[in-house]
This record gives C-alpha cells, structure tokens and sequence, in this order.
C-alpha cells in the first residue's frame, strides 16, 4: 500500500528526529509498502499544502504521531482538517502518547479511522495487511476505531519483548543533513549530533508521567554499538544523544555498556537522561571514559515530602550527591524541575531555586514549568477523582492552552500567587544564567586581547 506519514512542525527551527514515525516507515518499508515521508517540519509548511500534496497524489494511508502537548493538539487538529479535505481522502490513522490514553475523543475530534494504542511497530502492519485483505479491523490487537459512532477498543497488545528484533528507523527516507543540526551541550559547531534509543520504557512510575507502557526494555549492546556505527559511517555523526526515557536504568546495565563503548573504540560524545541515586563515582567514572559530556535528570523537586508524592523513589539528599558525584567527575548535569504537584508551596519552589542557583554549571539554559497533569498519567486521574478537571476535552479545549502556564492547580496558592512566585523564580535563573554568559564572553575578550588568543573565533552562539 502507499503510506503517507506527517511529520509535523512543531514551530522550531531544528527539529529533533521524529525516531517513532521512523520506526514505523521502517516496519512498513519491511513488509513491502511504499512509504513516503511529508516533511512540514523541516519545511514549515502551511496546512493547506497538505491538502494540495494530498490531491496531486495518490495515498491509501496517512498516518500522524503525536504526544500530549498542547501545540501538537492543536496542530493535529490543523492537520486532520487538512486531511479530511483532501478529494481523496486516505485512510486516516493516529498514533502516540497523544491519543493512546484517549482514543474517543481524538477519533471524533480528528475524524481518524483508527488510532493505534502504544508500541506500533507490529500493529500498523497487521492493520494494513488487514485493510488490504479486507478483514475486519476486530481482528488487528492494539487499536481503537468508531463502530456505528461507538468505540470499539481491540485486544491489548503486548509490548515487543526482544526490542532488538525491531528494524532500525528508515533514515534513508528522512533529511538526515537536517536533523543533525540539532545541538547538544558540549557539541561543537562542526560536529553532528544525533538521537538513539538504547532501551524502551522506565522502571518507576512517576505520577505525571503519561508513559503507558510499564517496565523496561533494553537493547543488547551489540545492536546499540552497530547502530551508532552506522551512524558515524554513512552521516558523519559524531555526538550521540541518547533519548531513552532512562538511560541509567541500572548501575549494572550502565557500566556495562560504557565498557562496551570502550572496547569497540566508538569515540563519540553523548549525552542521556540519568538517574541521580545511580550516579555514583564508579558509574560516572566509566561514563565519562565512554564519551559522556552531559548527564539529564529528573530532579522535579528538592523537598523530601513532595518528592513522595511524586512517586520519584529520590531523596533530597541522593540528588544532592548525584549531582556533586556528575560534577566533580567532569560531566555536566542537566537540572529538570517543575513546581505545583501535589502539596507544593513557595517554599519548595525557593528550595529548587537556591539548589539550581548552587549546582548549576549553566552548560544550557534551566527554567522551571509548571506540572502538567497529562492524559494517561496518574496525576490526571487524581484530577478528575477531585473533581478538579471534567474530562480530556476540558483539558485540552480549556486548560492546556500553554506549557509554561497551570492547567490544573494542585497547591494551596492561588493562580496569581503562583504565577507571582514562579515569575521572580525563573527571573533569578534566568539573571544568574545571562550573567554567567556575560562573564565568559568579557573573559574571552580578555584573553583575546590582552593574551594575544589566537585561538578566538568570535562570540558565536551556534
């Protein structure tokens, strides 16, 4: 079958590799589809192209991938409106986190034929054999579609248990030379980066976390080392930024497949997420020995009785030695924060204030965003069971109408005093970060002039 798949423009101007919808033109190339891929990401293309390319080609299918945010909401609304205006229309399939947990709601808002629920690697193929076999879509695990405007969910489908079973993404069919711009901290300006994923899913369970999938997969280190390979030989990639939901899975599983890097003599960079009560020397030491430069973690909160209700399974005192551990060994940690869980008050904020203030080594900008209780996490549940928000399409339609302002406000503070204190706490980051700037470009103008630096390249920031 011809299978058109949207990537969509997110409004940056570097985007991050769409590594999911990679996956799955990979899956469909494999079992002898034709996939094309429409770029409005890279190309910044207005809906009305989407109808137009639609009209002057002939699809069977489109597809689109989205997850929870409040822009891509309502970019998929642009983009199905789009769709269901086409002369020919295709058969219209969603997927991603986005509609997973609410699949209802997205097909009648988005007039899609189907949603796929979770990993759709397995799915979207047994789908199209199924349209083109003309078999009822009862038949195909792991869906969700209207049936006499009701909706009619399919067998759960089980995660794929042997992940390195699955194929590599399509990069052939993706612009390669754009998607390694994007940059990391520590990359330099003629270096290549580009995302991997060594392992599918997370062992804990965060309560604003929307990941429906449980537990961990990994990959064997083996298929890990070939596919950065690849990478390094074919695109001139060169800094590898892992973009597991957790890469520190294990002390055990880290250490292990850093010495793996070693031995097969990658020599690469790379950053990945990471978690603080395994961020131990003798971790890190092997990390940083593999190429590690930078280190992401979930912080979210420096108060021991918030971090509980999160679910982190972190103490204050863990992330404090974590991030002095990453620190002293040569590796920048990057600080993830946000503010208004469950109990959360001025005080907690300031007390994540004061520890970035103190522990920042300002390798990329840090602000704190208000929680956001996604559909799909146990957070959004409790806001339903409290009567604090009605349904996904308040949610969506009212509420999450901007990331970086309250859906859903779970503290004591009313909205102004908790955009009042969020406000002078991101301004103090954001002072100190500029100021940080401001002093190592007077220092580099210092040694340029009065050392003679002839290694000065200008002040660029790119």
């Amino acid at each position: 079958m011809r299978v058109l798949l949207v990537i969509y423009d997110n409004d940056s101007f570097i985007h991050w590799f769409p590594h999911g919808m990679a996956y799955i033109a990979s899956a469909l190339k494999n079992a002898g589809h034709k996939v094309t891929i429409y770029n409005q990401d890279k190309f910044h293309y207005p809906e009305t192209h989407l109808t137009q390319y639609l009209n002057s080609h002939e699809f069977d299918v489109v597809g689109v991938g989205v997850i929870a945010g409040y822009h891509q909401y309502r970019k998929l609304l642009e983009i199905s409106e789009a769709v269901n205006l086409a002369d020919r229309k295709p058969f219209y399939v969603l997927g991603g986190h986005g509609p997973s947990p609410e699949p209802e709601y997205f097909l009648k808002k988005t007039n899609a034929d189907v949603v796929v629920l979770g990993e759709g690697e397995i799915t979207i193929v047994e789908l199209l054999d199924a349209l083109q076999d003309k078999k009822d879509l009862h038949s195909v695990d792991g869906i969700a579609f209207l049936d006499n405007n009701k909706l009619v969910v399919t067998k759960e489908r089980a995660p794929i248990k042997e992940i390195d079973t699955i194929p590599l993404p399509a990069w052939d069919l993706f612009p390669m030379d754009y998607y390694s711009l994007i940059r990391e901290p520590h990359i330099r300006n003629k270096e290549k980066c580009f995302p991997v994923i060594s392992g599918r899913g997370c062992p804990f369970n965060c309560n604003f976390c929307y990941r429906m999938d449980k537990g961990i997969r990994i990959r064997s280190s083996q298929s890990v080392i070939e596919e950065i390979q690849i990478l390094k030989k074919d695109y001139n990639i060169s800094y590898i930024a892992f973009m597991d939901e957790l890469f520190m899975s294990s002390p055990v599983r880290t250490i292990k497949l850093c010495e793996d890097f070693i031995n097969a003599k990658l020599n690469i960079k790379w950053s990945c997420n990471g978690r603080l009560n395994y961020a131990t020397p003798e971790v890190l030491k092997v990390m940083k020995k593999a190429g590690c430069v930078f280190i992401g973690y979930g912080i979210e909160c420096m108060d021991d009785e918030i971090l509980k209700v999160m679910n982190k399974n972190l103490t204050v005192e863990q992330i404090t030695k974590g991030i002095e551990a990453t620190l002293s060994i040569g590796i920048s940690p990057g600080f993830n924060i946000i503010f208004g869980n469950i109990g959360e008050n001025e005080k907690t904020l300031q007390a994540s204030v004061d520890f970035l203030l103190k522990y920042d080594d300002h390798s990329q900008l840090r602000t704190i965003r208000p929680v956001t209780p996604y559909p799909g996490s146990p957070l959004y549940y409790y806001a339903k069971e409290k009567g604090l928000l009605k349904d996904v399409e308040e949610f969506y339609e009212k509420r999450h109408i901007n990331s970086d302002l309250l859906s859903i406000n779970f503290t004591s503070l009313t909205d102004e005093e908790f955009y009042k204190h969020l406000f002078e706490a991101n301004k103090k980051l954001l002072k100190n970060y500029s100021e940080c700037k401001l002093d190592e470009h007077i220092e580099a103008f210092r040694k340029l002039y009065l050392e003679r630096d002839v290694n000065f390249r200008g002040l660029r920031q790119t």
